[in-house]
Parts: C-alpha cells; structure tokens; sequence
C-alpha cells in the first residue's frame, strides 16, 4: 500500500480516553474508615475495587498463607506429584524440561532444586529459541534421554507437545506435562496432565502461572515424603518472580503468594537471586517491589533465553556457588544490554515497514514482518506496537522459507482465540488471551495476514478502538503524604488484574516544567497552596514542556518514591495530561 494520505503515524499515539470508577457511597467509606482505622482516602480504594466490607477488607490488606487453594484441587496433581516423590525414594533421575523465559526457567529450578532438597536425583533444561524453538521438542526428548531420565516433566510447556510427548513414553520415560497454556481439542498421551486450564479441572484458580503450578505439584510431593508444609514457603521467591515475569492475574491466591514471595527474595538463600539483585542495584535485606522484579529482574532473566543462552540463567538460579553466581549474574546484565540495543533496532525498522501498510482508518489489527529480525526480541516489539495504536499486533521474523512470530494484544480482544482461527495457515501457535507465538512458512504469510486482520474486524467491528486510562478516585494534594502512600503499599504487589492506583488531581497548575535527559518531563502540581513533584516518563514529545503552563490541567498519576542524597519524598508519576474539564 501507498503511504500516501495516510497519518503520520508512530508519532501520533492516541489519546486516551478517560474512565473514573464511580465513587462509593460516603457511609461505606466512613465505615471502613472507623473500622480499619485507615484514611478516607484509602478506604475509598479499597471500596472502589470491591473491598467494601470490613472483614472483606482486612483480608485483602493482610492475606494469610493458609487460605491458599489445596493443591490436591489441581487434576492429576495428585499423581504427577506420586510419581515424583516415587522417584525421589527409588533414587531415579528426574528431568525437568522448562520453558526459556522467566517463568519456565523460574519453574524449573524450583521443582529441580525442591527434588534435590528431598535427596532426589533431578537435572533441568531448557530449549534454546534458535536451536530447538519453543516448547517441548523431539531434540528436548534426546537431551533428557541422554541424562538418563527415568520421569520427564515438563514446566511451563508441553500442553500441545503431542508427538514429543509420545516420543518420551516409547522411550521408556514417565512424561508428566505442567502447563499453564490453553490446551487444544486433545491432550497429549502424557502419565499425568496438570492444568489448570484443562476443562476438566475444577481447580478454582485459572490463572496460575508455570512456576505456580508446579510449585502446588511440590508441595504434595514434598508431603508425601513427610515433609512439614512451612518447608514449602522458602520456594515462594521464584513463584513471586515468575508470577510478576509473566504477568498472570495478581489476584487471590496469585497476589498472596507473590506478597509472601516477595518477602522471601528479599531475604533469599539462593546465591543466584542474590546476585542478580546485586547487579540490578536492589538492596537485599527487605521486602522487593513488583516493579523492581518487573523491570530490572525479569529482563534479566528474560533477556538470557531472548538472545544469549536460557541455560546460563537456570544455572544462575541453580547453582550454590557464589563465585559461579555473579559470574553468570554479570553475563545476564550483558544480555539484557544487548537486548534492549536489538530491540531499538527492531522496533525502529517495524515502524518503517507499519508506515508503508498500516491503513488507521480501517485495520483493526496489524501483521508486520522482518528479515533478519531477533525472534528473541519480536515480543517486546509487538507490546511496542500494541502501545502506539492500541490494536492487537503480530510481529514475525523471517528467515530463509520460515518465521517465527510473537503477538500482544489490547485486553478487549482475545488473542489466542483469532489466532486459532486462522491456524491453518500456521505450522504450531500457542499462548494466552493476550499474548501469543506462532511459526509459519513464509509463503502462508500473506494468506494469515489477511486472515488475522479479517478476525479482528469482525471481534471489533467499524468503531476506532480508543484505549483507556481508568482512573481509581479523584483526590486533592493535601491528601497525599508519606503515610498516605506506605498505607497504599498494602494494596499490592501491583500488576494485571490489581493495578497500580491510579490518582486524579482536577484543576491543578503546572510549575516549573522542564524536560530532562531520557525525553522525560518534569514539573511541580500546585493547587491552593499544596504542591507535589512530578515526572512524566517519555512524555516530552507528547506533551512539549509548557505547552500546558497557561492554565488549569488534569493529571492522572501513580505515586511513587523518590530517595535523592538519603532523603525520601512522594512524588507523580504521570500517565496522562490534559486541559482541564
């Protein structure tokens, strides 16, 4: 298609589209003001997201480990966790087959080093993206073969693994397959399937992540060796890790074991987390934030199995040598470096391609492909994307007659289910609601093309999708101090399904508004005497600094801490601002 006409587009983000939730009543508020003695301010939080009621309340601000789901609740988690305990007491050996990303690599070496704590025998891998692909494979198979496994079991992988999996049988392995992924029509002829997103499983929490599940598939393994179950919290540091990486539901049980994960990783006895966090530039000793784990851990992790080797990150989380582990911790920080320079380059080259076929007025969704491109970095480019025109994006690389793609989506629109329906033109596909991979040949790439654009059409029908910032409660700056944001800590950890609250100050003045290194915008809030500093990240190309100086504005925000020379402030974090209505 001919650019010509079109928008200039990716400097033109949308705007979004504002959605306040609706105040409660003022009685609810004072009555949970008075009855958890918390400020107004936070009890109306809690109230806006559905803790209305005392007890209801107190339950979400201090969730207990034993309301934790039973385990034995997870189909066939009973057997798989049988079998393994089985070999642990006849001393066979037991692979662990993983995924290469955080949380496969995260559930890998919980179960592997869980087993070995045990006195069991267990070895772990993970595939190589460019080796081996994705998922369990026939190359994996040879790889547990040749260490002598007697069980193989799979983490984070393996739900549509077929062929492989029968492979593994007639070789003589019990094959076990925890996953996570939505399963297809049929399940793989596996001894044991554990997921909880098998129709069939009544296990009440859908949205375990890998680590999560085997974690649950542990601690029956760990009680049928007569092991007591406080034993099991000190592997909550990797759930809380992976939980976070892969951004499953923070809700429930989810939430409660990466609050609890979180404390352990801040104090863990693992030298390669340790480690890890030393180069990353977190203080151990005390509990670790979400958004550290999100954005200066998981990239980390992430980074090893998008373009280094996966294997040196397992070892990392592994291994009990602390020399060994800031080696391979300063190797991770290497890759991540390397990472985010192939990601610009990417990313830079998708938006000239988008430039030449991306038509705003009419696509509903976008398909763009590269040669050359890292597929270990194709991901992060589609959230890219995804955050430029808010329609559900598939990004693949080619090589020679093959691609292999990663797709993000917007959350009104199912992911994996337009990506089923267009799997005729696919050799596999697999993922989530909202994220998804894919291989193809490169002659089907148009056929698919055509077909995914077709599917989101008829998901979003004609209306432009608008994305939105929903905001969780109007408030005024004096209202906001120190205390005001510890109280708000206890409403994490932060992530998908219990997001960061989202603040809205009306009517306020920008001061002193500056851009500074990095694109960002900084400026003061002042209204009637209270005033608050803020910073909006990225923001100085939207938003050019004075540009709103003249009058009275709206700003939507995160609060966040700013410690500068030992001294600690609160300060906005912005996501939006505009002219006030």
């Amino acid at each position: 298609m001919s650019p010509v006409g079109r928008q200039q587009w990716p400097t033109d983000i949308p705007r979004r589209r504002w959605k306040l939730a609706p105040p409660p009543e003022p009685a609810t508020v004072q009555a949970l003001s008075q009855a958890l003695r918390l400020p107004p301010a936070l009890c109306h939080l809690l109230a806006v997201r559905g803790y209305d009621r005392p007890e209801a309340a107190k339950s979400f601000l201090r969730p207990l480990l034993n309301g934790l789901h039973d385990p034995g609740g997870l189909l066939d988690a009973g057997a798989a966790a049988g079998r393994l305990a089985e070999a642990v007491e006849r001393g066979e050996t037991v692979v662990v087959h993983g995924d290469y990303d955080a949380d496969g690599i995260c559930a890998s070496a919980l179960l592997t080093s869980w087993i070995r704590s045990l006195g069991g025998r267990a070895e772990a891998i993970v595939p190589d993206r460019r080796r081996h692909g994705y998922d369990l494979s026939a190359a994996g198979v040879a790889r547990a073969a040749a260490l002598g496994a007697s069980v193989l079991i799979t983490v984070d992988c393996g739900i549509v693994a077929h062929d492989p999996v029968r492979q593994a049988t007639d070789a003589g392995m019990t094959v076990i397959v925890t996953d996570h992924h939505r399963p297809d029509s049929r399940l793989p002829g596996a001894f044991a399937i554990v997921n909880p997103n098998r129709s069939d499983c009544p296990y009440p929490n859908k949205h375990l992540c890998g680590a999560g599940v085997a974690f649950k598939i542990g601690q029956i393994m760990a009680r049928l060796l007569g092991r007591p179950q406080d034993e099991s919290w000190i592997h909550l540091d990797l759930v809380a890790l992976a939980t976070i990486a892969d951004q499953v539901d923070l809700k429930g049980e989810n939430r409660t074991m990466a609050r609890y994960g979180l404390r352990v990783l801040g104090d863990t006895a693992r030298p390669g987390l340790r480690a890890l966090m030393a180069d990353a530039g977190i203080v151990t000793g005390r509990p670790v934030d979400s958004t550290r784990v999100a954005y200066d851990l998981a990239p980390r992790i992430n980074a090893a199995g998008r373009v280094g080797d996966p294997g040196a990150a397992l070892q990392l989380l592994l291994t009990r040598d602390e020399h060994e582990a800031r080696r391979l911790a300063r190797r991770l920080g290497a890759d991540n470096r390397q990472r985010k320079k192939l990601e610009k380059q990417v990313t830079e080259e998708a938006f000239e391609v988008i430039r030449a076929e991306y038509e705003p007025a009419g696509d509903r969704g976008v398909v763009v492909a590269g040669e050359g491109w890292h597929p270990g970095v194709i991901g992060i480019v589609a959230s890219r994307l995804v955050d430029r025109v808010h329609r559900p994006v598939v990004v693949i690389a080619l090589e020679d007659d093959s691609g292999r793609g990663s797709a993000r989506s917007i959350p009104s629109f199912d992911l994996h289910a337009a990506i089923a329906n267009c799997s005729r033109h696919l050799v596999r596909f697999g993922g989530h609601h909202q994220a998804a991979g894919l291989d193809i040949h490169r002659d089907r790439l148009p056929a698919f093309r055509e077909a995914f654009l077709g599917a989101a059409r008829r998901a979003m029908g004609s209306g432009e999708p608008v994305p939105e910032l929903r905001g969780d409660m109007e408030i005024g700056l004096p209202q906001i101090d120190r205390d005001f944001n510890r109280f708000l800590r206890y409403l994490g950890p932060f992530g998908r399904a219990n997001p960061e609250p989202v603040l809205v100050a009306r009517g306020v003045r920008l001061e002193s508004t500056r851009t500074v290194k990095g694109g960002h915008l900084k400026f003061r809030i002042s209204h009637n005497g209270a005033a608050l500093n803020g910073i909006g990240f990225g923001m100085a190309e939207s938003i050019p600094a004075g540009s709103l100086a003249a009058g009275p504005v709206d700003v939507a925000f995160n609060l966040i801490e700013n410690t500068y020379q030992g001294h600690t402030t609160v300060e906005a974090k912005a996501l939006d601002i505009r002219a006030a209505t």
